[in-house]
């Protein structure tokens, strides 16, 4: 026993400090950290064989993909997924029968196996990794796009088929005397749980955790967060169905609920370490013996798979309304087979469809086609910029104003506006094909152009610019192009949106003429207006209003000489004592002084809020 736990301990760190070397490494050199994860398992397991029982583990870590579909379902309100039916149970069932048959039809005449088993493979092979996609889809934070939630329908689709596929294969294993009977048992069991699972999510959820809020113990949040999620998954595995399934209903019957943020911040910490566990698995699983003994079939059957299934899914993915851009995206993002591809094979070879040493090659294609998914994506994406790029205007005819606005986000949207009612020409240009378009709908005369480019700034015309206006959306881009401009070009004025107090200070180390903190004056508003709301006169409000205004300056003023936790005092964190805001005229105290009020004097405001002004690991924005 002792044993026992020292080699799973063992077997804990090295899986742990695998995760903590390829993950960052790879995310480093831009190759993400699925093919980390991935890497990480295939030198632990077959490579160096510091762990054996990957298969066990696989299997364990299937959890991980259990919790990312409750997180998903939580994002899903059911009139969002009866929205969804037709891609689901049109698209979906039409990407598996149509991948199924073509991949069916290639085992048939060129691999040279019996009607069968080429039913089963084709099938098998049809369905797509869900815990790939659906991790590549949430880091380039593309789950709410068009294609994205096509990608999405079409694998909660393959999730239902495993039920009917298991079925299939017991009627067509040899000397089966199924009649149909108990394929319409499991049929019918599986209604049912879905059924049940939904009367209890309807009734008896909410219910569930607003007794367990009411006493106020988190961990018994965490707790019951975790054991709803494992139950409805073990109810639709014991009725059948994918676990996956059960989690993505229990999800979605609680996306409504006011404790939905609360599950998704106590169930993400265990959805990220156990999915990263999960891709390392599938590299332990790997069987290097099949793969030398099969490099050539192997080698010709990865890509044949990837590009006959990545054909079907672009042509399906167009007939059903997708535009091209879409469709391709799509066709990149699910041209692997999936993890429940292992439960197919394995159930076939046991009831003796096909053989053992098949169904070991079959997961090894497999496997290998979800550890090609992350190149063939970015690969995919990196052409669909290429040909947008193409697409777009680079010509820059007639660019050249007194500002040239570089990246057009809702704050640059806002500010465009504000100089074009001035009556001051702007030149935008943008990187992202698709606001582009969108802004050209309401007549902004936008140029597709990289502001990080030297060669681009010059062609929109940046020597004839009186002021540069960086408005991108992340800091790291925003920082590129101020970098480039005042090396380049130094003599331009720079007025930067920055992206939190950090940017705002590092910007102002730079020198550029004028930033501001794209939340700082509508969070201003927004509180003066709530102040308003509630009984505070207008004068005041606005006084108030400019009080954290001269107070968060001089804050600024303080962290720029004294460091980034400087000025702490200048944050209030309590109600002051009302008084006018405006100085009196000749006011003495006891001590015959004049004095000021609390409002305006800084070393009155430090007294009476030392105590509780403390800055925030974020810096208070």
């Amino acid at each position: 026993m002792v044993e026992s736990s020292s080699e799973l301990y063992v077997e804990g760190l090295l899986l742990l400090g695998g995760a903590l070397i390829a993950a960052p490494l790879f995310k480093r050199i831009g190759l993400g950290t699925i093919l980390g994860y991935l890497a990480a398992g295939v030198v632990i397991g077959p490579v160096l064989r510091l762990i054996l029982d990957g298969e066990e583990i696989l299997h364990f870590a299937e959890l991980g993909v259990v919790l990312l579909l409750f997180l998903i379902g939580l994002e899903l309100k059911p009139r969002q997924l009866k929205q969804m039916r037709m891609d689901i149970f049109g698209l979906g069932a039409s990407q598996v029968l149509v991948s199924g048959l073509l991949l069916g039809l290639m085992a048939y005449f060129l691999a040279r196996q019996g009607l069968a088993a080429s039913i089963i493979i084709g099938l098998g092979l049809a369905l797509s990794s869900t815990a790939f996609a659906l991790q590549l889809l949430d880091e380039y934070g593309d789950l709410n796009t068009g294609y994205g939630q096509k990608s999405f329908s079409i694998l909660l689709f393959q999730d239902l088929a495993i039920v009917p596929l298991l079925a299939l294969v017991s009627i067509l294993a040899p000397f089966s005397s199924d009649d149909g009977g108990s394929v319409l048992t499991d049929t019918g069991i599986a209604i049912g749980a879905i059924a049940a699972l939904l009367l209890v999510g309807r009734y008896l959820l909410n219910p569930l955790f607003q007794i367990i809020a009411n006493t106020g113990a988190h961990e018994a949040m965490i707790a019951a967060a975790l054991f709803v999620v494992l139950a409805a998954a073990t109810l639709m595995e014991l009725a059948g169905l994918s676990m996956a399934l059960g989690a993505f209903l229990a999800g979605v019957l609680l996306a409504e609920s006011r404790y939905r943020h609360e599950l998704r911040a106590d169930i993400e910490p265990f959805r990220g370490i156990l999915l990263g566990l999960f891709f390392m698995a599938v590299g332990m699983s790997l069987d290097l013996g099949v793969l030398g003994e099969n490099w050539l079939l192997i080698a010709v059957a990865v890509p044949a798979i990837m590009l006959s299934k990545s054909i079907v899914l672009y042509w399906l993915t167009r007939a059903f309304g997708s535009p091209h851009n879409d469709s391709a995206r799509v066709s990149g993002l699910l041209p692997q087979g999936g993890e429940f591809g292992f439960v197919i094979f394995t159930a076939a070879a046991s009831q003796g469809i096909f053989s053992s040493e098949m169904s070991s090659l079959l997961v090894a294609i497999v496997t290998l086609t979800m550890a090609l998914t992350p190149v063939v994506a970015a690969v995919s994406r990196r052409l669909m910029r290429k040909a947008e790029r193409e697409q777009m205007d680079e010509t820059f005819e007639g660019a050249g104003s007194d500002v040239l606005m570089v990246g057009f986000s809702r704050f640059g949207q806002i500010a465009a506006q504000v100089l074009l009612a001035g009556g001051s020409d702007v030149t935008i240009i943008d990187y992202s094909a698709d606001r582009i378009r969108a802004a050209s709908k309401f007549g902004f005369r936008i140029y597709f152009g990289d502001g990080t480019r030297k060669e681009v700034l010059i062609a929109a015309g940046i020597a004839r610019a009186r002021v540069v206006a960086v408005c991108t959306q992340k800091k790291e881009a925003t920082d590129q192009v101020v970098d480039l401009i005042q090396a380049e070009f130094p003599n331009t004025k720079l007025y930067v949106r920055a992206y939190d107090r950090a940017h705002t200070l590092s910007l102002r180390d730079r020198g550029v003429s004028y930033e501001l903190r794209e939340t700082l004056e509508s969070g201003l508003k927004f509180g003066r207006k709530t102040l308003e709301a509630i009984g505070a006169a207008e004068d005041r409000a606005r006084d108030v209003e400019d009080l954290i205004r001269r107070l968060d300056e001089e804050r600024l003023e303080m962290q720029a000489v004294d460091g980034f936790h400087a000025g702490s005092e200048k944050v209030l964190t309590k109600p002051l004592t009302p008084e006018p805001l405006i100085r009196p005229a000749n006011r003495e105290d006891a001590s015959g002084r004049n004095r000021t009020d609390a409002y305006d004097d800084p070393s009155v405001t430090e007294r009476e809020t030392k105590e509780d002004a403390t800055a925030s690991p974020t810096g208070l924005n």
